[in-house]
């Protein structure tokens, strides 16, 4: 597969794709979702994220990750069920920090709980802070940044399926991985040792 291909079927530029390959940018939890998806593999297969039996999270014992190489951290807060249409995340963003652009099928729903950020859509940027909120389809292009000098934190909740159960993941593994191993090592290798963004 090329990064041209690649490009397309994730909805990220060429560039972008080829500054993570070259570990110069590490993806967001969105954009990683739009390659896996891309690959054919789902986005366990780059990073494992904490799962929710009942649906349930509490304040001050979520557990964190993040993307290897990323500074931005995420507490996953919906639960895996049959036909689960939604996907949410805390995503506590460090000063500085910018997001690549992209674009994928679905909505976003983005509410700031603290601190503020600068969200660009189809060219136009809207600043929002805390108590604010801004719903956009996915399909337009877009960005964020934190541009201020102390973090984040935003309730993210979207209709593109960002994680599977772990038996849905297996099944589509075994069939994708086969088709295009080299592409998937390279950027397994890539989402494993990348670099944390200014």
């Amino acid at each position: 597969m090329t990064l041209q291909a690649l490009g397309e079927a994730a909805g990220l530029s060429v560039g972008f794709l080829s500054q993570v390959e070259r570990d110069q940018a590490t993806p967001s939890l969105g954009a990683l979702a739009g390659i896996a998806r891309g690959l054919g593999v789902d986005i366990d297969y780059f990073v494992a994220t904490p799962s929710i039996g009942n649906g349930v999270t509490r304040a001050g014992s979520r557990q964190t990750f993040s993307l290897p190489g990323s500074s931005v951290m995420y507490e996953r807060l919906h639960a895996e069920f049959p036909g689960r249409g939604l996907s949410s995340f805390v995503m506590i963003v460090p000063p500085g920090h910018h997001s690549e652009m992209v674009h994928h099928e679905g909505d976003e729903l983005l509410y700031v709980l603290d601190g503020e950020i600068a969200q660009t859509v189809d060219g136009e940027t809207i600043r929002l802070g805390a108590g604010d909120s801004l719903h956009f389809r996915g399909s337009s292009n877009h960005s964020w940044a934190n541009e201020s000098d102390r973090p984040a934190r935003i309730l993210w909740t979207g209709t593109m399926a960002l994680l599977r159960p772990r038996q849905e993941t297996d099944r589509h593994q075994s069939a994708d991985t086969d088709r295009n191993p080299a592409v998937v090592t390279e950027l397994n290798h890539t989402a494993s040792a990348g670099r944390t963004k200014p």
